[in-house]
C-alpha cells in the first residue's frame, strides 16, 4: 500500500519500527534514572534547594521581574520585526531593480550577522552616539539586535511563502486588471499567511529565547539574568536552571499552540464545502430565484 509521498511499511517494517521506538523509549527511562540518581548522591534533590521555589519572595523579586523584561523585550522585537520583515521580503519581489538589490543587501547583511554581534554593536552604538541611560540601554540594545536579525529571516519566509504560491494566482489578478500592489495585499499575501505561519511562529520562539544573550552578554536583568541572582542568594544553581527552563517550555508551548490555533481556524475560514452543482441544482436554484422575485414583484403590486 501507498500513499502520495511515501510507501506505507509493510510487517517486517512495522515490527523494525516497534523494536527501534521500544528501545528508544528504554533508553530514555534509563538515562532519567541515571540522572535522577546523580543527583540524589550529590544532594541536589533536598528540599532545602527546592524550598525557596514555594515561597513568594523568589518569585516576586526575582523570576517573575526577569519575565517581565523578557516578555517586553521579546514583544517589542516581534512588532517591529513582523512588518519590517513583511516590507524587506516585498521588496526583494519589486520590479524595480534598485529596490530588489537594496533590500536583498539589507537581508543578507543582517541575516549574516550573529544576533549577539548585533546586540553588542547596538549597546556600542548607544552608549557613544545617544543619550540613552546606562539603565535603559541593555534594553535598547537586545530589541536593535533582535529586531535587525529576525526581519532579515522573516524578510525570506514571507518572500518564500508568497512564492509558494501557484502562479495561476497572480495570471488571474493580472487578467482582472489588478495593479501588482492591488494583487500583493489582496490575493498573495491573505493567501500566502497560512503557509508562513509555522515558520514565523519558530522565529518567534527564537526570538524570545534569544533575551537570554542579552542577560549573559549585556547584563539585561532578563529571566535567566536574574536567575542568577537567586541562585546566588539561595545556591541553587541546578534547581534554578530547572525552574527557568520549565517557564520558557511553557512560555514556548502557550505561543506555538496559539499559533496551532489560528493556523487551523485561518484554514477553516479558507476552506470550501466541497459540494458541486449539477444541471437539476442549478435549474432548481435558478427557478428560486425566478420565484422569489416574481414573489417580490407580486408583494410590491399589491
Amino acid at each position: 500500500m501507498t500513499s502520495v509521498l511515501y510507501d506505507a511499511p509493510g510487517p517486517r517494517a512495522k515490527r523494525r519500527n516497534v523494536i527501534f521506538s521500544v528501545v528508544s523509549v528504554v533508553a530514555l527511562a534509563l538515562l532519567l534514572w541515571w540522572v535522577y540518581l546523580t543527583m540524589d548522591e550529590k544532594g541536589q534533590l533536598d528540599w532545602a534547594l527546592w524550598k525557596p521555589f514555594t515561597e513568594a519572595e523568589a518569585w516576586t523579586t526575582y523570576l517573575l521581574p526577569g519575565l517581565g523584561d523578557t516578555l517586553k523585550a521579546a514583544g517589542l522585537a516581534m512588532i517591529m520585526a513582523l512588518p519590517l520583515g513583511a516590507v524587506l521580503g516585498i521588496a526583494r519581489m519589486s520590479d524595480h531593480r534598485w529596490v530588489r538589490a537594496s533590500a536583498g543587501t539589507v537581508v543578507e547583511f543582517f541575516r549574516a550577522i550573529p544576533v549577539l554581534l548585533l546586540m553588542l554593536f547596538a549597546n556600542e552604538f548607544f552608549a557613544r552616539s545617544t543619550d540613552v541611560s546606562t539603565e535603559d540601554r541593555p534594553m535598547y540594545a537586545v530589541v536593535t539586535g533582535l529586531v535587525l536579525y529576525n526581519a532579515s529571516v522573516l524578510a525570506e519566509v514571507v518572500r518564500a511563502g508568497i512564492l509558494a504560491l501557484p502562479k495561476g494566482q497572480t495570471e488571474a489578478a493580472q487578467a482582472i486588471g489588478l495593479r501588482k500592489g492591488q494583487t500583493m495585499s489582496t490575493i498573495l499575501l491573505p493567501q500566502a499567511v497560512t503557509v508562513m505561519l509555522p515558520a514565523i511562529v519558530t522565529q518567534l520562539v527564537v526570538i524570545v529565547k534569544d533575551t537570554a544573550l542579552g542577560g549573559v552578554m549585556l547584563g539585561f536583568t532578563e529571566l535567566l539574568n536574574a536567575r542568577g541572582t537567586l541562585a546566588a542568594n539561595y545556591a541553587n544553581v541546578v534547581q534554578s536552571f530547572i525552574v527557568v527552563a520549565i517557564i520558557f517550555i511553557v512560555l514556548n508551548f502557550l505561543i506555538t499552540s496559539f499559533a496551532s490555533w489560528l493556523e487551523a481556524r485561518l484554514r477553516r475560514s479558507k476552506r470550501s464545502t466541497g459540494a458541486v452543482l449539477g444541471p437539476d441544482d442549478i435549474d432548481d436554484l435558478n427557478a428560486a430565484e425566478v420565484g422569489g422575485t416574481h414573489g417580490t414583484g407580486a408583494g410590491g403590486t399589491i
